[in-house]
């Protein structure tokens, strides 16, 4: 399973995106701002279950906009 979800907020300040991946381990991926400025911090995890519930701290902890998954997956890569 890969999957993304955005904030709906566009912009600098307020946008923020999570990742999911699988490579090896699962990985996710959390950015606050854009692709050009924003900033991101990383995690990995060996077990699904595990990301996943780091996903859901993630988007329960932010305030701003309202979170949605977006269609097909994780359809951009995560920043590298």
């Amino acid at each position: 399973m890969a999957a993304r979800w955005w904030n709906g907020i566009w912009g600098r300040l307020g946008r923020r995106d999570v990742w999911l991946t699988r490579e090896v381990r699962w990985k996710v991926v959390a950015r606050a701002g854009d692709s050009e400025t924003g900033r991101a911090l990383r995690w990995e995890f060996d077990t699904e279950p595990e990301a996943l519930a780091m996903v859901q701290r993630l988007l329960a902890a932010d305030a701003g906009g309202s979170w949605r998954k977006q269609a097909g997956g994780a359809t951009s890569s995560p920043p590298q």
